[in-house]
């Protein structure tokens, strides 16, 4: 009988100590969540200025927002790319628009957008530096 009161102290003690170390972790994670949401927010850029108003022209895609807040020339962009058979390149998507493809200095201002595209999650961009609609 002493040695079960005792073994049951034991495992007692145990269970006590093992409480403690949930205890601390749930602690350590909450404050690892915190940092980790308070993170999120500042990576996110900045929006513009516009008379004294913050805007951001192409915002971050999320399910509730729709293509059409988006401005017309990127509506364009993102209608091209959704028509085209498959991934394409940005002289594809020029051609599509009506871009001079031949001048250079013509295709980077679209490139520059695409990639903005990107970035705001409205397209991917594979490896190949084709970009297509995500899904």
């Amino acid at each position: 009988m002493v040695q079960s009161r005792r073994a049951a102290t034991e495992q007692l003690a145990e269970v006590r100590a093992e409480r403690d170390e949930l205890a601390v972790a749930e602690r350590v994670l909450e404050r690892v969540s915190e940092q980790l949401a308070d993170e999120r927010t500042s990576v996110a850029p900045a929006p513009g200025q516009v008379g004294g108003r913050a805007v951001m022209l192409i915002p971050h895609r999320t399910p509730d927002l729709e293509e059409t807040t988006l401005p017309p020339d990127y509506q364009r962009i993102l209608g091209a790319v959704r028509q085209a058979a498959g991934p394409v390149m940005t002289r594809q998507v020029g051609e599509m628009l009506g871009v001079d493809v031949a001048v250079r200095a013509k295709l980077e201002p679209l490139r520059g957008r695409l990639v903005r595209l990107v970035d705001r999650g409205w397209l991917c961009k594979l490896p190949d530096g084709k970009f297509t609609t995500c899904l």
